[in-house]
């Protein structure tokens, strides 16, 4: 007993001891508190033990830890490195204190956050300092400049604020400075001209403004500068040229104006030359051919004009000539054809003439060539292709003309090819069987003859194919063209093909067939039932007899369907009225009988989607028991005309009665009603009476809101807009608050009727039940559901720039206008209200024509810029409000990482693909350049398309 209480006793006072020598280590203890007063959600830190046995009193346990390094014989940290652990919490910075030896520290790549601790700066020894890709705020502290060895400071992808720290300029063993991607402001400071050992200087990304200071160009050591994606004012400083050691300088996207300095040439060591995205004018200078080295010149997106130097012929290390949406002019120098590096070639969106250079590819491996969009004339060079590895050839909308080369087809490396909108001719060339990585091909309106290439079919990663508008091509649609496993777009429309369609089997990736304006006959194929992805099938204007297949009715995403101008017959599916996705249905002039089934997604179409089927009766089109009775039989025939006779005259009656007495009344004028699909067929009477309580056509009703609440006889509650105009506009508002009555969408927000006099009409919208987005912006949805919203935004914009004729502009997008339906589905209302204004306006100088104040192609730019917010604004919940300009200073590696945790987009890689193309897609239509915006069109193919390739 006695023995056991001695072992106790031992026992305490030897672990009484080894927490006495434990106590001794004050590395270990400040790491250990450290890690107690931050997070550690991947427990990266889990080997931050005390081991439970005794070790040397001149040794640190952390030593042993990870992250942790010590000197040889373990008595001092002088390194840390905590990057990439997923730590993050605020930094307290109390525990550095004893890292007095410490040479390098690196936190990054975590969630830090809060304000950078001051204490670190005290750790005079530190050669290396990694705060980069954190969340830290606020003012960067100072007391920077007292660490004397310091000599690189990564503070990159952080939101520090305010101006940028002056005192770094102090540390002459800086050699590299990185500040770039948070949210510094004010001007460069001129003091960062003084630095005296630095060699890499990055502040990219940020609100900073001001001119950039000449003192910059006293930098003699820096190698490597990126100071865009900023906002400064003026021009680009000609002592730039100074920096005699500078290899890479990128100044794009930073609101400069002003010609591009001569004196960039006397940079004889660049190899690369950043500048695109400003506002830069002039010639591109001619001598910048003195800077051997240079291999990446991208001036791209400016406004620069000229002709490309023919100088430019010597810079034999060029890969990279980026001169595209600028306007500049004359032919593309032969020099550069001999130009023995070049592999990528953007010139597009320019004024550019004559041909190509005929040996542009034989003297270098080119792998991007685009010219689009220019005037070039003559045939594609012949060697295009020649170094083999050609990926890219965009050539469209110029005016090539000749057969197309054969050495394309046996180009095997291409992967996209587009030469559609120029004057191409003779038969296509291309092999598909040796082109096994083509996914895109663009042939459309050229004047190719002899038919479709017959083994298309082995392109087995294509996935978009247009040959459309080629008047005279011929021939049929290959046997086996529905077998490629990656279609989702076969377009071929105005080809004059004929034939019939082939059975659409393992057709399940095809999203969009075009084949209107053909000579096609034959029955459409039952087996359109295995295209389960199909969207849109237009068939229009050609010869397909037969019955309207019902397997089409049973596709569920089938949203777009145009059978008109054939010779169908038979009667409309009954299957189709169960279709939620089905918009557009369309099988007018064929000979379809029967009654229109009576679902609701038929009588949204309107009468232009039935017209010219004699047979057919049911609304939208007459009713059919009128039809019948007027068919009726011979005995009474006679009876029937006799009294329609007697109706007649009646009517005549009535309408001369009703003519006399409005001749007599002076007023306003008398109410008309005009109803399009979905509202029953009130009279103005009706309408009226549903605003108040008069019985009075003559009266006008109280509404004084312009947009208010009505409930119609039959219990329809609408929404209603009034609008006031001169009476000699009477004819020009009706007219077009007639075509937006035609506009028919399922995302945007009806308009049922109208009622009006000479002075006055009442707009009757469906009035949805969730109200508008405006209200809603701030609740927290996961990307799916804000995927759904951008989505239909797009979808409803895109059918007003491209399916109206014309174009009709939105005119005020934002998110009150947008509003939400059961479903939480977006439509867009107001859409041609701001247009209708101008017209009302007696001010306005809108003619008797209807022509606007504002252009029609400035207001389409606008509602893409628009757009552009609005998804910025969903993708944020409503943070980031009217943020055009602002997103496109700010770094797309900020972005998204904000946008990943606001999205909850964890680690699914496609989820994080998808937003990432929805912020590009947002920066795109937001770019300053009304011009440069992609048209709504382009936008949402990038949005829907990316979830497409994926299926």
């Amino acid at each position: 007993m006695e023995i056991s209480h001695f072992l106790y006793l031992w026992v305490l006072f030897a672990l009484m001891f080894s927490s006495v020598v434990l106590a001794t280590d004050p590395y270990s203890e400040a790491l250990l508190s450290l890690k107690s007063e931050i997070t550690d959600d991947s427990n990266s830190l889990s080997d931050w033990l005390l081991p439970s046995e005794g070790n040397p009193s001149d040794k640190i346990h952390a030593c042993s830890w990870s992250g942790v390094k010590c000197n040889e014989n373990s008595t001092v940290v002088i390194s840390l490195d905590l990057s990439s652990k997923n730590l993050g919490g605020a930094l307290p910075g109390k525990h550095f204190v004893v890292f007095t030896e410490i040479v390098d520290l690196n936190i990054s790549d975590n969630s830090f956050s809060g304000n950078l601790p001051v204490e670190i700066f005290n750790l005079t020894n530190l050669r290396s300092l990694d705060l980069s890709r954190n969340n830290f705020s606020g003012k960067f502290p100072g007391g920077i400049s007292s660490l004397h060895n310091l000599a690189v400071l990564d503070a990159f992808s952080n939101s520090f604020s305010g101006p940028l720290p002056v005192e770094v300029s102090q540390i002459e063993k800086l050699k590299i400075l990185n500040l770039a991607g948070s949210y510094f402001d004010g001007p460069i400071p001129p003091e960062y001209g003084s630095f005296k050992s630095l060699e890499f200087i990055h502040l990219a990304g940020n609100f900073l403004s001001g001119k950039i200071p000449a003192e910059i160009g006293r930098l003699q050591t820096v190698i490597h500068m990126e100071i865009g994606y900023n906002s400064y004012q003026g021009s680009i400083p000609w002592q730039l040229g100074n920096m005699s050691e500078l290899q890479y300088l990128d100044i794009a996207d930073a609101n400069l104006y002003g010609s591009i300095p001569k004196q960039l040439s006397n940079l004889t060591k660049l190899q690369s030359l950043f500048l695109f995205k400003n506002h830069l004018t002039g010639l591109v200078p001619w001598e910048f051919s003195k800077i051997a080295p240079l291999s990446s010149l991208d001036l791209s997106d400016n406004q620069l004009s000229g002709p490309i130097p023919e100088s430019f012929g010597e810079l034999k290390n060029l890969r990279l000539l980026s001169l595209m949406y600028n306007k500049m002019n004359g032919t593309v120098p032969q020099a550069i054809a001999k130009l023995p590096s070049l592999d990528t070639l953007l010139i597009w969106n320019n004024f550019f003439s004559g041909s190509l250079p005929q040996d542009l590819g034989r003297n270098s491996k080119l792998g991007w060539v685009d010219v689009s969009t220019n005037n070039l004339v003559g045939s594609i060079p012949p060697d295009i292709c020649a170094g083999g590895v050609l990926f890219k050839l965009i050539l469209f909308s110029n005016n090539f003309t000749g057969s197309l080369s054969p050495s394309i087809s046996n180009c095997s490396s291409l992967v996209r090819l587009r030469i559609e909108d120029n004057s191409f001719s003779g038969e296509i060339p291309l092999k598909f069987s040796h082109l096994p990585d083509i996914t895109y091909v663009d042939l459309s309106r050229n004047k190719f003859t002899g038919g479709i290439p017959t083994d298309i079919f082995k392109a087995s990663e294509l996935q978009y194919f247009n040959i459309s508008n080629n008047p005279g091509l011929g021939g049929i649609i290959p046997e086996k063209t529905w077998s490629l496993p990656l279609l989702q777009n076969f377009s071929a429309s105005a080809c004059n093909l004929s034939g019939n369609v082939p059975p659409l089997q393992s057709c399940k990736s095809v999203i969009v067939v075009e084949l209107q304006k053909n000579s096609l006959a034959g029955n459409i194929p039952v087996s359109i039932s295995q295209c389960e992805a199909l969207r849109k099938m237009d068939l229009a204007n050609n010869k397909f007899t037969g019955k309207i297949p019902e397997e089409l009715a049973s596709l569920p995403d089938l949203s777009f369907i145009d059978l008109s101008h054939n010779n169908l017959s038979g009667q409309i599916p009954e299957k189709f009225g169960d279709s939620s996705s089905l918009v557009v249905f369309n099988v007018s002039y064929n000979d379809i009988s029967g009654s229109i089934p009576s679902n609701d997604v038929f009588r949204l179409m309107g009468t232009t989607a039935f017209a010219g089927n004699q047979k057919l009766c049911g609304a939208p089109l007459r009713p059919c028991h009128a039809s019948m009775a007027i068919l009726g039989s011979k005995g009474k025939r006679k009876l029937t005309w006799i009294l329609l006779l007697c109706a007649g005259v009646v009517m005549f009656i009535v309408a001369s009665a009703w003519g006399i007495f409005y001749i007599t009344r002076g007023s306003k004028g008398r109410w008309k009603m005009v109803s399009f699909s979905g509202l029953p067929q009130f009279t103005a009477n009706d309408i009226l009476r549903s605003f108040s309580s008069t019985e009075s056509m003559e009266a006008e009703p109280p509404l004084s809101a312009s947009v208010c609440k009505a409930v119609l006889p039959t219990g329809i509650t609408v929404s209603v807009k009034k609008i006031e105009f001169e009476s000699k506009r009477m004819k020009v508002v009706t007219e077009f608050v007639s075509r937006m009555g035609d506009a028919r969408h399922k995302n945007l927000n009806r308009l049922l009727g109208f009622c009006y006099n000479k002075q006055l009409a009442y707009l009757l919208f469906d009035n949805l039940p969730n109200g508008n987005l405006a209200e809603k912006i701030n609740l927290k949805r996961d990307w799916a559901a804000k995927y759904k919203l951008v989505i239909g935004i797009a979808r409803g914009l895109c059918f007003l720039h491209h399916d109206c004729y014309p174009a009709m502009p939105h005119g005020d997008l934002r998110l009150s206008n947008i509003l939400l339906d059961e479903n939480m589905e977006p439509h867009l209302a107001e859409f041609g209200i701001k247009s209708l204004a101008e017209m009302t306006n007696a001010s306005s100088p809108a003619s008797e024509t209807g022509e606007f104040t504002t252009t029609l192609k400035e207001e389409l730019y606008m509602d893409t810029y628009k757009f552009g917010e609005i998804i910025m604004e969903i993708l944020t919940s409503g943070r980031l409000m009217n943020a055009g300009v602002s997103i496109q200073s700010k770094p797309k590696e900020m972005l998204l990482r904000e946008i990943y945790d606001e999205s909850e987009a964890g680690s699914s890689e496609s989820t994080r693909e998808e937003i990432k193309m929805a912020i590009e897609v947002a920066l795109l239509c937001t770019r300053s350049r009304p011009a440069d915006r992609p048209s709504m069109e382009d936008a949402l193919k990038l949005l829907s398309g990316f979830r497409s390739q994926r299926k």
